[in-house]
């Protein structure tokens, strides 16, 4: 149904909380069987209670088990990867070893998953992947997110093309409280949230419900492909 994931199969991968548990449960809500899958299914089914939403282990740094989740679930309508590995810091800070965490999770991962879940998705369907502002801004300490978030930007554009009827989109969200921010402590975020809100043209930062409707546009706008949807409130204009 046009603009409806009633009655589709959705796969959302990561945590069970933030971004990833909002468009399950939208998912959830307009009728769709969601699948969540992360490292760990138990806390992951732990967080739902709902019969519609069933949760899977898969790891995007293995291809055997990306492979073994294609194979266990079968034919679907979509694919969402919210999952991220962060290598934030000032170039003299970073690690080879983070850097390639970060690329693995949020590039690698998803050309693997296009790669084997490809074949099962069914006519009319998409995958969602996900970039981040700092793909479109310079920002000293976010070398390693810029880079990996603007490799996402080009990936989106080059498997709509090879994958083709398939859709394929990606949403970049700005800075939502989602829980990524919680290391900086409870003062230094509010201080990050205040300073973007601030100085961005929305004059706040986002939530997650408005990313979610994001992937939910991605999902059922069956003429959009190839495309990076920017829910950042125009944070790298300025």
């Amino acid at each position: 149904m046009a603009n409806s994931l009633q009655g589709t199969k959705v796969l959302v991968i990561g945590r069970g909380s933030g971004i990833a548990r909002a468009v399950s449960l939208l998912a959830r809500a307009e009728g769709a069987e969601v699948v969540v899958a992360g490292r760990d299914a138990g806390k992951l089914a732990a967080v739902y209670d709902d019969p519609g939403i069933t949760a899977e282990t898969v790891d995007l740094n293995e291809d055997a088990s990306i492979a073994s989740l294609a194979a266990r679930i079968g034919a679907l309508d979509h694919v969402v990867t919210t999952a991220s590995a962060r290598a934030r810091g000032a170039l003299p800070d970073l690690e080879r070893a983070n850097l390639q965490q970060s690329l693995d999770t949020k590039v690698l991962g998803p050309v693997m998953l296009a790669k084997h879940f490809a074949p099962q998705v069914k006519p009319g369907g998409s995958f969602v992947l996900f970039s981040g502002a700092n793909a479109f801004k310079a920002k000293v300490g976010y070398l390693g997110v810029a880079i990996t978030n603007g490799a996402v930007d080009f990936l989106v554009r080059s498997l709509a093309v090879e994958l083709a009827p398939t859709r394929v989109n990606a949403v970049s969200p700005g800075v939502i409280d989602t829980g990524a921010w919680d290391p900086l402590g409870a003062e230094g975020k509010q201080a990050l949230f205040d300073h973007v809100g601030a100085t961005s043209p929305a004059g706040r930062i986002g939530t997650i419900d408005e990313v979610a409707h994001a992937v939910h546009f991605a999902m059922t706008n069956s003429f959009m492909t190839g495309m990076m949807l920017k829910i950042d409130g125009g944070e790298p204009l300025v």
